[in-house]
């Protein structure tokens, strides 16, 4: 699949001005862009903001959970307390915590459930023995349906385990909110072959959906759809039919990044809203440059090259180490002088934004203000020791 090798964008519309003061590696987002690909995002589900569930993990910043939140989407994913507390502090109505948590993990959930009583918090359960942690607690709970993926969840060919776990759910007496599948490992295959294995999973989806009816414990609302998979939903005819609540979560798409840009129709005309700005402070071979954007600012795990420089698409980012990245400067190619501005694209921006304790926000060409990293990282340890303000973040 193509990462994004061949992706450009115009550097004009990514330059901001007065640069010499900032310290680098810095994280910038764009306001505008920002906005733009909420409104993309919107568009694509006919403008339904309740069709929307996006995964906070990308956003992490607070103004930016907000923007969503006046376009009217309130309801959201999370792995993390910390991602919790964000969202519920920012606008979100419903936040689905959507990680297995446990022992301690889901009493901080419950927690902060308590603290909220108006947003509506979410659990997920792949096994009668999770149910009873949840009693009493007023989480509900979505069936964490295992599409293939293999990271958590029980298999999607299980059906009257599923059904029988749902009416576990409800004789606890907790609210049983519908089901949760998650088919991220079908990120890597052509749209095509992605959308036809996506779909025939989603078939497999409805049929699990029917059998719960039938037993009368009917899912309310399933929950599909990273941003890989987002265009294979759009394209299934029966989630548009359908007699449950169906949920696209997308978060990538609020910022995008090389991969999610590869993933993604063209025509939709995504843009990258947050780079990591860069200086080069090294030339330690003529054909090499290096800048001070190691996998400490720039996530690698999506591999290598794990990024792009915008308007120097022709420089290749080789292995990076924590603090350096070396980029190959083609034969016949400007080499960037020492102290030149690099603006990076990341292969995989979720990681790069966690990187950062605080982003530069830009608007218009400027540098407009610094925003923290709200979500960033996770909470302290002993947050069920503390009490006051701290227990709440």
């Amino acid at each position: 699949m193509d990462t994004g090798a061949t992706l450009s964008f115009d550097k004009r519309s990514y330059e901001v001005a007065r640069l010499e003061r900032i310290l680098t590696p810095a994280l910038l987002v764009y306001a505008d862009y920002v906005r733009q690909n909420i409104q993309t995002t919107l568009g694509l589900v006919g403008g339904d903001a309740r069709k929307l569930r996006p995964h906070v993990k990308t956003a992490k910043l607070a103004w930016v959970v907000r923007e969503m939140a006046s376009a009217g989407i309130t309801d959201y994913k999370c792995a993390t307390t910390l991602e919790l507390l964000t969202a519920a502090t920012c606008g979100a109505r419903d936040v689905l915590v959507a990680y297995p948590a446990t022992g301690a993990n889901a009493e901080r959930v419950r927690q902060i459930a308590a603290s909220f009583p108006e947003v509506a918090i979410s659990a997920l359960v792949e096994s009668p023995e999770r149910i009873g942690e949840w009693a009493g607690s007023g989480v509900g709970l979505f069936i964490d349906v295992n599409p293939g993926m293999d990271r958590t969840g029980i298999g999607q060919e299980r059906t009257e385990a599923i059904a029988e776990m749902a009416k576990a759910i409800r004789k606890a007496k907790i609210a049983f909110r519908g089901l949760h599948y998650y088919e991220g490992h079908l990120g890597s295959l052509a749209l095509d072959e992605r959308t036809s294995v996506a779909h025939r999973g989603y078939d497999q989806l409805m049929e699990i959906a029917a059998a719960l009816k039938a037993a009368g414990v009917p899912a309310e609302n399933v929950v599909t759809s990273g941003t890989p998979a987002f265009p294979c939903a759009l394209a299934y005819a029966g989630f548009r039919m359908a007699p449950f609540h169906h949920q696209f979560s997308p978060g990538t798409v609020v910022f995008n990044d090389l991969t999610s840009l590869s993933q993604l129709p063209r025509e939709w005309a995504y843009r990258p809203a947050a780079v990591v700005l860069s200086r080069v402070v090294s030339r330690p071979r003529a054909n090499i440059v290096t800048c001070d954007a190691g996998h400490k600012s720039v996530s690698a795990d999506a591999g290598v090259p794990n990024c792009r420089a915008i308007g120097r698409e022709d420089l290749t980012p080789l292995k990076p180490s924590e603090e350096h990245l070396p980029l190959e400067v083609p034969e016949g190619a400007s080499v960037p002088a020492i102290g030149e501005f690099l603006y990076l694209v990341p292969k995989h921006v979720c990681p790069t934004v966690n990187n950062f304790d605080h982003a530069l926000v830009v608007e218009q060409g400027k540098v407009a203000r610094l925003d923290r990293v709200a979500a960033r990282g996770r909470e302290n340890p002993l947050a069920l020791s503390l009490r006051g303000p701290e227990a709440t973040g």
